[in-house]
């Protein structure tokens, strides 16, 4: 049977606004169930009102939750496994300040842009499915993340070593570095979940406007982020992703990254197999799962 988003039950997180709610606008457009996650509850009210605009009829469900408390994204992954969706898309970012530290301890960018989508999916992966599933990792570009490999001895950013200078960007080079983790935790799930009929892929959005990664930011930084405030909207960024969970032209697909709708070469560092298994196993220790080479 050809896949088709209709009468499905989809997620997706940082949906309150930018390329988040682009694409739970287009998955409802398509007749998908859209359960939209964010922080804030205000925010997620109102962009279900936007979509039900574009969408009349559409049927939207709100989940206010912390992606970067760990607790929230496990209460959310045990009321999901419960509904079984079919189509997962983590979309959650922030760049976040180094001193920007969870209850936990932990960097909030490390929280909230990779261990919740690890925490999440991975939940989510371990129960059944009887028709197929679709997960999307919304990363980063593979070319500017080349220089930025992630410090297997250092997730947590606690030394902050070979983040650059001045220090006013070193979060962005922390967020980087979240972005490749991304990257391997697609291929490190993909694998596992190979000859199921969930599938498992990262796209690159581009650079967008509107994404709201940047109200964090200081010093350098928030130069950066002035400029993204002037590039493309937020429906160009949405464009890869969407795609990827709602057209049956990546039907079987599964662990590879996607550009602009083309399967790309992210670096060496990324699809290497000991450190993407190195990757998982302390990821798993993070998040209190068991650090098994299995689901």
């Amino acid at each position: 049977m050809t896949w088709s988003v209709q009468g499905r039950l989809a997620v997706v997180t940082g949906a309150s606004s930018g390329v988040g709610e682009q694409i739970a606008t287009g998955l409802a457009a398509n007749a998908a169930t859209v359960i939209l996650v964010a922080r804030d509850a205000t925010r997620l009210e109102a962009a279900k009102r936007r979509i039900a605009r574009v969408a009349p009829g559409s049927d939207l469900i709100l989940e206010p939750v912390d992606l970067s408390d760990l607790d929230q994204v496990r209460t959310l992954a045990t009321r999901l496994t419960e509904q079984n969706p079919s189509i997962v898309v983590s979309n959650a970012a922030v760049i976040a300040p180094l001193d920007d530290r969870t209850s936990a301890g932990l960097h909030r960018s490390l929280a909230t842009n990779h261990l919740a989508p690890y925490l999440l999916l991975r939940t989510l992966a371990e129960q059944p499915a009887e028709q197929p599933r679709r997960f999307v990792v919304v990363g980063g570009h593979p070319g500017g993340l080349r220089r930025v490999p992630v410090d297997l001895d250092d997730l947590n950013a606690d030394t902050g070593r070979g983040l650059g200078w001045p220090p006013s960007i070193r979060p962005f080079a922390a967020y980087g570095r979240t972005k490749n983790m991304n990257a391997m935790f697609v291929y490190g799930l993909a694998q596992r979940l190979r000859g199921t009929s969930t599938t498992v892929n990262g796209a690159h959005p581009g650079i967008v406007r509107g994404t709201r990664l940047n109200r964090h930011d200081r010093g350098a930084l928030r130069i950066f982020g002035s400029a993204i405030n002037r590039l493309s909207g937020t429906d160009d960024g949405a464009h890869t992703p969407l795609w990827l969970v709602t057209s049956p032209d990546v039907e079987g697909v599964t662990g590879q990254f996607y550009v602009d709708r083309k399967p790309v070469q992210t670096a060496p560092h990324t699809t290497d197999p000991e450190r993407v298994e190195r990757l998982w196993r302390k990821s798993a220790r993070l998040v209190g799962l068991p650090d098994s080479a299995s689901i």
